[in-house]
């Protein structure tokens, strides 16, 4: 059995608060969107209408896609609308140069060059079940205020993910501080100090085969927001 766990954990001098961001202005959005035909819109979203989903945590599951299907439209669409309202939002703080994202940074600078090889990825799609242990893992670190893939007992993600799908496949990754799908999703793209890009591999997998997906957003005592998305591979 394969197993692939990554975890995004971006610590700043902000004393764990990392400031939160809406979705872009509605022009950005209907600029952006209109770069996506309806087709490609309408396949990505694979979590539309699951109502055990936030409408946030359903933009998890539709960005993550989007970027599967053409990782190069993505990084000129989304992901640079999310970056100039990013690095907007960041100049009110002190130690803004440390908060922004540079374009002449090394990790902006692979992700344009991993993204323009994506093309065409199976899109995943959402799983109640993993989304419900995703949701629990999510809640005990808020609960217990940790950031960590292991509880403070040693419970593993291959634990809790195996109580609903043993023998399987299985992935996740963490990310903290952000409110939003499209914040989540692009954060751990860009996986900045993270040397092995382990979130970024996660997303744009297909050696592992993991097809479906588990996600939850919830509050964070010391990060405002932590977000976990679990992968597996089942049979459709």
């Amino acid at each position: 059995m394969k197993l692939s766990l990554f975890l995004f954990l971006s610590l700043s001098p902000l004393a764990g608060f990392f400031p939160f961001t809406k979705n872009p202005g509605a022009a950005t959005v209907s600029k952006t969107e209109n770069a996506w035909s309806k087709e490609e819109l309408t396949k990505a979203n694979t979590a539309g209408g699951k109502t055990y989903l936030t409408p946030e945590e359903r933009d998890i599951v539709l960005y993550t896609n989007l970027v599967r299907m053409n990782g190069e439209k993505f990084f000129n669409t989304f992901f640079q609308d999310f970056v100039e309202k990013h690095n907007r939002d960041m100049q009110q703080y002190s130690n803004y140069n440390t908060l922004k994202i540079s374009r002449s940074d090394k990790y902006y600078t692979s992700l344009e060059k991993d993204l323009r090889k994506i093309k065409d990825l199976p899109v995943l799609w959402p799983d109640e079940a993993l989304s419900w242990v995703a949701r629990q893992h999510a809640k005990d670190m808020n609960k217990r205020n940790y950031a960590a893939h292991n509880s403070p007992e040693g419970k593993t993600p291959k634990d809790r993910i195996s109580q609903m799908y043993p023998r399987r496949s299985m992935g996740e990754n963490l990310s903290f501080g952000f409110a939003t799908g499209l914040g989540n999703v692009c954060m751990l793209l860009l996986d900045k100090n993270v040397p092995d890009l382990g979130h970024r591999k996660m997303i744009l997998d297909t050696s592992y085969g993991v097809n479906f997906v588990g996600v939850s957003i919830q509050p964070h005592k010391s990060y405002r927001y932590c977000a976990v998305m679990d992968f597996v591979s089942l049979p459709r």
